[in-house]
């Protein structure tokens, strides 16, 4: 398809999304989250790719939602607006979805590099949650999903404060995976999304989906979800070939069935 305000390609087994609105710091307009998640489901349904990668620039991943698109909005009006209705495509987005962060992700921009599995930064990038300058709160998962990577305290102080944090905060609080130079990050996070990508994709799949479960469920019922999960695997040619594989200290050779 022709995007008009992102771009795709495929790097290896991974399908990259990368947003391309340069002049707005690729703010998130409805037309910037249509697209991503339209790109994003189609890289979803094609078995040849095994991780997905969302990117900005190096200067912005994205800085916050489309602030003029909403000013003069009322009640009825966000109500009846499908922008924040694109977060609940993600969870239709079955296989691991990478997050390649640099510069600012603010606001939006943070929801939605949170609703993606997984986060690789740049030194340079900085997170926030700066909703409560504008009067309102964050509205796309900001004080849901904030709060349970940091704890409370650390978002508390981010959504009231406006408390940005550096590319090292993240990572020492647990609101990242790894931090590279700013001219190597995306190379990193690419590479790492194709190790994902070398995975039996039904189990990747599905752990993703238990460890995403955890967050919804009490602990018992997680664990007897999780272990559902597990034993569904085994009705799976993977599983027969990975056990084999290793069985005969060999490379397996996934199948996706």
């Amino acid at each position: 398809m022709n995007y008009e305000n992102i771009l795709t390609r495929i790097e290896g087994k991974v399908g990259v999304v990368q947003f391309n609105r340069p002049k707005a710091l690729n703010a998130l307009s409805p037309e910037l989250m249509d697209e991503t998640m339209t790109a994003l489901e189609a890289f979803d349904a094609d078995p040849a790719i095994g991780c997905l990668l969302v990117t900005g620039s190096d200067r912005a991943f994205a800085a916050g939602a489309d602030i003029k698109a909403m000013a003069t909005a009322g009640v009825v009006e966000m109500m009846a607006d499908t922008f924040i209705s694109h977060w609940d495509r993600f969870k239709n987005i079955r296989k691991p979805v990478v997050a390649a962060v640099s510069g600012y992700a603010l606001g939006g921009g943070l929801e939605f590099a949170m609703a993606c599995d997984m986060m690789i930064a740049s030194e340079t990038a900085r997170f926030g949650q700066p909703e409560i300058k504008l009067g309102v709160i964050p509205g796309a998962g900001g004080t849901q999903r904030l709060t349970k990577a940091v704890g409370k305290a650390l978002a508390m102080e981010i959504v009231l404060n406006d408390r940005m944090l550096t590319a090292e905060e993240a990572a020492t609080f647990g609101l990242i995976n790894h931090v590279y130079p700013v001219e190597v990050y995306l190379a990193e996070a690419i590479k790492f999304a194709n190790q994902i990508a070398e995975r039996a994709p039904l189990a990747a799949q599905l752990a993703k989906e238990a460890v995403n479960a955890s967050f919804e469920m009490p602990l018992s019922a997680s664990i007897a979800y999780e272990r559902r999960l597990f034993h569904l695997l085994f009705g799976t040619q993977d599983q027969k070939e990975g056990m084999a594989a290793f069985v005969e200290k060999r490379a397996a050779e996934w199948k996706g069935k």
